[in-house]
């Protein structure tokens, strides 16, 4: 609660420079009177109204609904009556509500928003107000009748008030209203319980007459009866959501200067129970905060809960808050270690795909319920080795764990969806300077920051510039693979990620450089999200002759081969993407290592679908190429077609199918509030898994010693029910990334987690190959592209070598 309802003020009182007080027992009281103030408008007063303010000491709500204030004269006459003003809403547990009551003349500043408005004329020295379950007249004028009144709830007699409770408080004036001491203690005794001071109004949302918000001054001077722990519970949700709570004390622990802005305070108190936070994050929104790390402060607001997105888990927030500075220069709360020790190695609990948030903590079972139990608060990890890299948004990920699932460059592998990896954290500063690093890199020493909640990546520290360790380069290079052999046939896929020729001559040159240098010139390139001649302008366009003419180009520049290429038109704004982008799968290759075998379509090639033909001598061909899978099943509804070509090299035909299965947008987060979380997305590739299934089945069908490459981007791993379905269990095809170490599985690497979503597929027949995945994009803060590509070589006369790389 914010204003005087929690403290006695004097006109002079001073603000004692020292550390937090020692915490309050809460009250066991609800609605009370807590301040009065009959001078508004009259000479001499600042405040134009007469107001009456109440709070209350519980942790529910109290609801005023046929409930009323009323006043009747220190002297009250026969003829004297009591005056009504009717009440409506609730007052909010712990917080205030205010009733404004007659405007004078004079005054220059007006009360906040009343909670409720009546016209009473408050005499300024004495007078008597009363809360009352009813909106009928009181007709009592003794202590005794009203006292004894069952309706009446509250009593306050001020100066020569002859009804009161025990003996009247103080007298007020033109510039001075009573008001209840700090602790909210009601003795049925006014002059214990009030005493006068300088008249501070504050309504429920803690809107004070001193227009504090965003962090603005104004507030109590005096601890109100919540603490930071009492405000985030023992559970995801607050149990004051909803509510106003005056004088929160805590020490200023961090300051967010970017985007939604605001400030971390911490209880240098804690209570006993491991389960509730001592840190709490103030939002003060547009307005930058005007308190310092190390303030000592007491803060009102609206406690609330800010969820990121739909199916995010929320952050326990204070808004427009009015904060009063007691002290500065404080020492801060020692801060939590991340760790080994202090990080458990069970992920999240679940509720059957429901949310967790009504669930009690166990921050010592699970990692996601310790994070959430620390929420607000100081935390440390020390020599955090980088396992993502930062990105535009100046988001990185390190990892508090450097044990867990490690990979040979630095970062940490995504094995399984029972595989979380507990020790990632998400590192985004507060003050905009998050230092830019590669995986592997390290920020040695202690990086401290609170704790924080995005719906990118789930639980993060936010540390500054000060408090962050020292980026260390550990030097992380691109890879390079080996050259294919004369006899091996050399295939690649890359996700070159939106590619247009709008883009940018650098990201052009990159890429080309991936192909020429890094994949040392593939025979066969598959290329996904290649987009049309405009990009994202959608005016019908969908050829992407422009697009690729400019990215051989590129090539060539380099000093690589001048590739040709194939594809199939989309239908416009049918396949997914970008919209207006029209992305599809496009063969490079070079004509003068391998050949491609056109044969038209019978039909449309954006609708037709291609199926397996046999020849006169009983070798099995392709009735169109480059041709389409199915192109309009359901299971390819906005979403690209598997694109199918017939090559030759050396003699030998080889099949190759280009994929970019649907994206896994709308998928629940891994670290969201719904546990287990739903993998909505994962039910149409499963459909289009089983459709090119049957395609390659009708091609072994065909021929049993087919040789086949599916490749590209699947948008889903290996160990998922779409690539399990699409391999048969690896009995049709063969999903080269399981032939390597666990570690070295990975091609993108997503929320500090490196992992697979791009797929080389073999048929049986292929059994002498050299395979790699070559690391040039994920683990990089600089890149052409978001996916790492890689490359098949294979022999197709089985006159090479076994084995991978």
């Amino acid at each position: 609660m914010a204003g005087a309802a929690f403290i006695a003020a004097t006109a002079t009182a001073a603000v004692i420079v020292a550390p937090l007080p020692a915490a309050f027992a809460t009250p066991s009281a609800n609605a009370v009177i807590s301040e009065a103030y009959g001078g508004g408008g009259n000479s001499g007063a600042t405040l134009t109204n007469d107001f009456v303010e109440l709070a209350n000491r519980s942790t529910a709500a109290f609801p005023l609904d046929g409930y009323s204030l009323q006043y009747l004269p220190a002297s009250a006459s026969a003829g004297s009556l009591w005056q009504v003003t009717p009440l409506t809403g609730s007052l909010p547990a712990g917080g205030d509500y205010l009733v404004s009551e007659a405007a004078g003349t004079g005054g220059t500043t007006a009360l906040p928003t009343a909670d409720a408005s009546g016209s009473i004329a408050m005499a300024a020295g004495s007078g008597t107000v009363a809360l009352v379950k009813g909106t009928t007249a009181l007709t009592c004028k003794t202590v005794a009748d009203c006292t004894g009144d069952a309706d009446v709830v509250d009593l306050l007699g001020y100066g020569t008030a002859v009804v009161r409770e025990g003996t009247a408080a103080p007298t007020a004036s033109n510039t001075t209203s009573v008001s209840r001491a700090a602790s909210l203690a009601d003795t049925d005794d006014n002059s214990a319980d009030f005493t006068a001071g300088t008249p501070t109004p504050t309504n429920s949302a803690g809107d004070t007459a001193s227009g504090g918000s965003g962090g603005g001054t104004g507030g109590p001077t005096a601890p109100g009866p919540f603490r930071i722990h009492d405000i985030q519970g023992t559970t995801r949700i607050s149990p004051l959501k909803g509510q106003s709570v005056v004088g929160v004390p805590g020490i200023v622990t961090a300051v967010r200067t970017t985007g939604s802005k605001g400030y971390w305070i911490q209880d240098p108190n804690p209570d006993s129970d491991p389960a509730t936070s001592e840190g709490l994050f103030v939002y003060t929104g547009s307005a930058t905060p005007t308190v310092s790390v190390g303030d000592s402060v007491l803060v009102s607001g609206k406690v609330s809960e800010y969820y990121p997105s739909s199916t995010a888990q929320s952050v326990t927030e204070l808004g427009s808050p009015v904060s009063t500075t007691l002290s500065t220069g404080n020492a801060l709360p020692d801060p939590v270690a991340l760790n080994d020790s202090t990080i458990p190695d069970a992920y999240t609990p679940t509720n059957n795909g429901g949310s967790i948030e009504g669930l009690t903590l166990q921050p010592t079972v699970y990692s996601q319920d310790f994070y959430e139990s620390i929420e607000g608060m100081r935390a440390s990890v020390t020599d955090a080795r980088v396992t993502g890299p930062t990105n535009s948004y100046g988001e990185m990920f390190v990892t508090a764990k450097p044990g867990e699932n490690p990979t040979k460059r630095g970062g940490t592998i995504y094995g399984g969806y029972d595989q979380q990896n507990t020790g990632r954290i998400e590192i985004v500063s507060a003050d905009g300077t998050t230092p830019v690093l590669n995986v592997g890199d390290e920020l040695s020493g202690t990086t401290t920051g609170p704790v924080d909640y995005s719906d990118y990546g789930g639980y993060l520290l936010a540390p500054t510039a000060a408090t962050t360790g020292t980026a260390v380069d550990n030097g992380l290079k691109q890879e390079v693979t080996r050259r294919q052999k004369g006899d091996e046939l050399a295939l690649a896929t890359y996700n070159v990620e939106n590619l247009d020729p709008t883009d940018s001559d650098d990201k052009f040159a990159r890429l080309a450089k991936g192909i020429v240098t890094n994949l040392s010139k593939p025979d066969i390139v598959t290329l996904e999200e290649i987009q049309d001649d405009n990009g994202a302008t959608d005016d019908g366009t969908v050829s992407s002759e422009a697009t690729l003419k400019k990215f051989t180009d590129a090539i060539v520049a380099a000093g690589g081969p001048r590739y040709s290429w194939r594809y199939v038109n989309p239908v416009n704004d049918q396949d997914g993407g970008e919209p207006g982008g029209n992305i599809r799968q496009v063969f490079l290759f070079n004509p003068q290592r391998v050949s491609f075998v056109d044969r038209a379509s019978t039909g449309d090639a954006s609708t037709t679908a291609v199926s397996v033909v046999k020849d006169r001598k009983g070798a099995a061909h392709l009735s169109a190429s480059p041709g389409r899978i199915d192109p309009t099943s359901t299971a390819w509804n906005s979403s690209r077609k598997p694109l199918v070509g017939e090559f030759r090299f050396q003699g030998r035909t080889v099949f190759v199918i280009a994929n970019h299965f649907n994206s896994k947008g709308g998928d629940q987060p891994m670290h969201g509030r719904y546990q287990e979380p739903t993998r909505s997305s994962e039910t149409q590739r499963k459909l289009q898994a089983e459709e090119e299934n049957a395609f390659v089945d009708s091609l072994l069908d065909a021929d049993p010693k087919a040789q086949i490459v599916a490749l590209g981007d699947l948008n889903d791993y290996e160990f998922s029910d779409a690539v399990k379905t699409l391999t048969d269990n690896g009995d049709v095809l063969t999903d080269l990334i399981t032939t390597l170490p666990a570690a070295e599985r990975y091609s993108y690497v997503y929320d500090g987690n490196s992992q697979t979503l791009d797929h080389i597929l073999t048929s049986p027949s292929i059994t002498h190959y050299d395979y790699d995945v070559v690391h040039i994009n994920s683990e990089f803060a600089d890149q052409a592209s978001d996916h790492d590509p890689q490359v098949v070589r294979i022999d197709v006369k089985d006159c090479g070598f076994k084995g991978h790389k």
